[in-house]
């Protein structure tokens, strides 16, 4: 095919290109003519691909318009789209051969008007409200007079002059400087990266990590302070373990952040001073209160003083006391001492009474001895005589059980063979060789038959009631 256009012959001059040439030209001519347009519309039809890239309509009352907004361009920009959101779209219009439609490729995205953005800051602020974010029992107390203070601003503004400037004037104190961008693209990125930073800092290493946090920003527009009312920010400051200042803008603007620091300062100097106290306030607090506690000591000493001197007063005169107890220590040692004399005599005089002659204790010891001697033999005679008693009654007692008294009386005892007694007729058997023993002697004998059998007793007649004069209650 020829990229120059063919003519037809029918009649006139007029070319005839194809459907890729037409589409190259609308291409080109479209590009050209919108290379950089801004569009201020609805987002309708929101779609997030999997491959990144973000597909939409922009909508007024009148018109539509697809958009597109590619991988790498999503990731930077500065809102997260969503449906019924209106916008500021920049970007070039191109055109789209396979369905022959144009379409905006977006380059920057930004809300539409102070309305929209203060719509999306309440719907923000309501969700992170549910959160607890801004809970007060979230919020940490400040520091009296901290050693190193950070902060999170521009470096080039008026805003880091004002606060170092007002430190100096009040309490100076070593500063950290952390520079962000504080409006923008990536503003919001690196104001909570820096809050993060300084709190992921060691208390031990060389950066010391900062007693107190002040995120600060001049003045501006609601679309100024945008940066502060991101969510990645404002959770940053909730997270935080460092008390957290914020002063961004002045004193009737007010951003997510200054919900979830600790404290809000109108502006950043209001911040400083915040921060720490008056130098000279402070030196000339601590000058009164040493003089009221001089003072108050010197008051206390002369109370106690008099306490002591009004004590004294009442206290008996030591040196009487001493002497009286002394005179008294010396009475009771005299009377000690004849106490001892008087009855080491008493006892002398009663030692010769109770001590007896030895030839007496010994006759009377022998006495007392013979009398158990005595005493010793007859009991132990009566015993003996007692137990050969007992003795004689336990034998005549073990004769009378005796088995051989039982033969005596008439009866045998049959042992076998081997000597043991036959207890049962049912252990014998014909032919068995046993022993029987009687009064005077032992006979053998063997066993001829079987047991026999007990011999029957004669039923008794029963006895005529009419003989019998006594009758039956039966």
């Amino acid at each position: 095919m020829s990229d120059a256009p063919s003519t037809h012959n029918s009649g006139d001059n007029v070319p005839v290109f194809s459907v890729t040439e037409v589409s190259g030209l609308v291409k080109s001519t479209v590009e050209g003519a919108f290379s950089h347009v801004r569009i201020r519309g609805e987002i309708s039809g929101f779609k997030r691909a999997a491959s990144g890239h973000l597909y939409f309509t922009l909508k007024d009352d009148s018109a539509v318009i697809d958009g597109v907004c590619w991988r790498t361009t999503a990731g930077r920009l500065a809102l997260n789209p969503e449906d019924g959101m209106e916008i500021i779209a920049t970007g070039r219009i191109t055109t789209y051969a396979g369905r022959s439609k144009y379409q905006l490729v977006v380059e920057q995205m930004e809300l539409a008007g102070e309305g929209a953005l203060l719509k999306l800051l309440e719907e923000r602020k309501r969700k992170l409200a549910e959160e607890g974010l801004f809970d007060e029992s979230r919020k940490r107390a400040l520091p009296y007079l901290p050693d190193v203070i950070g902060v999170v601003t521009s470096p080039t503004g008026a805003v880091i002059r004002d606060i170092l400037h007002r430190l100096a004037d009040r309490f100076p104190r070593r500063v950290l400087v952390w520079p962000v961008l504080v409006q923008g693209e990536g503003a919001a990125d690196q104001v909570a990266n820096a809050i993060r930073g300084f709190n992921s800092l060691d208390d031990n290493g060389p950066v010391p990590r900062p007693d107190l946090l002040i995120v600060a920003r001049g003045g501006g527009s609601l679309e100024d302070l945008w940066s502060f009312n991101e969510e990645i920010v404002v959770r940053a400051a909730a997270e935080s373990d460092i008390p957290l200042i914020s002063a961004v803008g002045h004193e009737t603007d007010w951003t997510l952040i200054d919900l979830a620091s600790d404290r809000r300062a109108p502006t950043p100097t209001a911040a400083a001073e915040i921060a720490v106290p008056v130098r000279y306030e402070v030196m000339a607090q601590v000058q009164d209160n040493e003089t009221r506690l001089i003072r108050a000591v010197r008051r206390k000493t002369e109370t106690l003083k008099r306490d002591v001197a009004a004590l004294a007063r009442g206290l008996p005169n030591l040196r009487r006391t001493v002497e009286t107890a002394s005179q008294r220590l010396d009475d009771w040692s005299e009377r000690l001492g004849n106490a001892l004399k008087a009855g080491i005599r008493h006892r002398r005089q009663r030692i010769p009474k109770r001590i007896q002659p030895p030839v007496r204790a010994i006759n009377e010891a022998k006495n007392k001895l013979g009398g158990a001697d005595r005493d010793l033999t007859r009991a132990y005679k009566d015993d003996i005589a007692g137990r050969a008693k007992t003795v004689a009654h336990l034998g005549q007692l073990l004769e009378s059980y005796s088995y051989e008294r039982v033969l005596d009386r008439g009866f045998a005892l049959v042992t076998s063979s081997e000597g043991k007694a036959v207890m049962s007729a049912s252990a014998l058997k014909p032919g068995d060789d046993v022993n029987i023993r009687l009064r005077d002697g032992v006979a053998g004998a063997r066993i001829a038959g079987g047991m026999a059998q007990p011999k029957k007793k004669p039923a008794k007649p029963a006895k005529d009631d009419k003989d019998d004069p006594q009758g039956t209650l039966l």
